[in-house]
């Protein structure tokens, strides 16, 4: 396994590709009402993206098991769709959760992240399902630091999720991130044989995907779209990371603003 750290021109590079992300995902929550198809966000990603001189990462891509390419831009999944859910005719409903996935490279350098968010109303234990996956990520942010091993902080992830009552995906995990989509390391969301330290400089696309009932997922016929075994909701947070020497700096985040 080769973990390349970038270096500083490489690292605003990715800042960049970040920031498009960022925007792309703000904008998507912004219009994901009642009423809008999922293909309608795909087609305001890709103005976005097209906009600030970035292309989607997820168009074109490969089937793992050598079925059709990945026909969206994007990846739009709702209630009990985990991931890779396909953009189309398909409304968006008063109490969806509605998980985005966006991957874009821009001036030879990627950027990856996920939101789920909510549509209206939804129960209070949908609520703290969301709630519980974004904190996952809080959990890189303060305990991801170079020197550390990785399953330090997976097995943060994992009891912070089992404590809730909810149960970490397995079947899938995030990511080394750079030039490429892909790349070295494999980042589980669980303490595994898939462990590695920690570099400063290096960057990791970290996504908890995280179901309200069993872990178990499945393929559905379209041949991308994974669901939950149980039908039951899971949501999607990721964010595009470097690690510094005291802590995971997020790429894919809109600057906070300050008062004053």
């Amino acid at each position: 396994m080769t973990i390349r750290a970038k270096n500083p021109e490489e690292i605003e590079k990715m800042r960049a590709a970040g920031r498009v992300v960022a925007e792309v995902l703000a904008r998507l929550q912004e219009i994901g009402r009642p009423g809008v198809t999922t293909a309608e966000l795909d087609a305001e990603a890709v103005r976005v993206m097209t906009e600030r001189g970035a292309r989607s990462l997820f168009r074109g891509q490969p089937h793992p098991r050598g079925g059709r390419k990945y026909p969206g831009n994007i990846c739009v999944s709702l209630n009990e769709e985990l991931v890779h859910g396909i953009p189309g005719p398909r409304k968006i409903a008063e109490g969806d959760i509605v998980s985005v996935d966006v991957g874009v490279e821009k001036d030879g350098w990627c950027g990856d992240a996920a939101r789920t968010f909510a549509v209206g109303r939804v129960p209070e234990r949908v609520q703290q399902l969301l709630a519980k996956t974004a904190e996952a990520l809080e959990i890189v942010v303060r305990e991801a630091r170079a020197g550390v091993f990785w399953s330090a902080v997976a097995g943060q992830i994992e009891n912070l999720v089992n404590r809730a009552g909810f149960s970490v995906v397995t079947d899938y995990v995030g990511h080394g991130i750079g030039r490429e989509m892909w790349e070295e390391p494999r980042v589980p969301n669980y303490v595994s044989r898939d462990d590695f330290v920690l570099i400063e400089n290096m960057t990791l696309a970290v996504e908890p995907m995280v179901n309200m009932g069993r872990r178990q997922v499945r393929e559905t016929d379209d041949g991308w779209t994974v669901v939950t075994a149980d039908s039951k909701p899971s949501a999607h947070f990721e964010d595009t990371f470097l690690i510094h020497r005291d802590g995971a700096e997020p790429l894919t985040r809109l600057p906070q603003a300050t008062e004053g």
